[in-house]
């Protein structure tokens, strides 16, 4: 097998156009899951009656599968559900007019919710409970005692752990794929079947992959250098 570098460059300039989707998926579910791990997280600490449970299952059920399972049982079993939903009430609408990308997000931020929820719970544990007792000794509810008070210092915590959800989401996007959602790796097997150079498209990849993941490690990491700043022993 002889290596073509040209052929690198070509697929690596070719697959700057699926970039925006691969940001998109990952930014989305990142977010989504973000809240959904915040609130799982919460019910959990304060041990919410049967919530709590619920939320535990949810955690264990989803971090003890695969993440390409939770795909396909998404890609496959939602839109069963919502036909059989639109059947019995005689909708017209069907989930054949909803988008693909539509179930790849609800499915990636179930999964990043599941993983940021320990991230965040461990985040919120590792500050002082003292700072919360002080909250309510100045008057502050526990809502807003979480929000102003303790997240921030959660957040400075779980922030490089933050980051490793971050970039393993961006490689997970590429899960996207098998249901046909074109993003950074579907996009090299597209350009790679032009003339069968799979190696080459493949190195392409890789290296834009890489290239992202750099940068979010430098974001993060002036990020955590300002955050430090004004970081002055808040956390334990």
């Amino acid at each position: 097998m002889k290596l073509d570098p040209g052929f690198i460059w070509t697929s690596f300039v070719a697959l700057l156009s699926a970039l925006p989707m691969t940001l998109f998926i990952t930014v989305v579910s990142v977010g989504v899951g973000f809240v959904i791990g915040s609130i799982i997280a919460l019910l959990r600490i304060y041990k919410i009656p049967v919530l709590q449970h619920i939320a535990a299952f949810y955690v264990t059920f989803i971090r003890g599968t695969p993440m390409l399972m939770h795909l396909f049982l998404i890609y496959f079993g939602l839109p069963a559900l919502i036909d059989a939903i639109s059947g019995a009430f005689g909708w017209t609408f069907t989930s054949a007019s909803i988008p693909i990308l539509v179930f790849v997000l609800i499915s990636f931020s179930i999964t990043a919710g599941a993983y940021l929820s320990e991230v965040i719970r461990s985040g919120i544990l590792a500050v002082d409970k003292g700072q919360l007792e002080a909250a309510y000794a100045i008057g502050m509810k526990t809502p807003q005692a979480l929000w102003r008070i303790v997240l921030p210092q959660a957040f400075a915590v779980s922030l490089p752990n933050l980051s490793n959800s971050l970039i393993g989401m961006l490689h997970g996007s590429s899960l996207a794929f098998t249901v046909t959602a074109v993003e950074i790796f579907a996009k090299a097997n597209i350009v790679a079947t032009t003339n069968w150079k799979y190696f080459e498209a493949f190195i392409a990849a890789a290296l834009l992959y890489w290239g992202i993941t750099v940068l979010i490690e430098k974001g993060v990491s002036i990020l955590e250098k300002r955050i430090n700043v004004y970081n002055r022993g808040g956390v334990a």
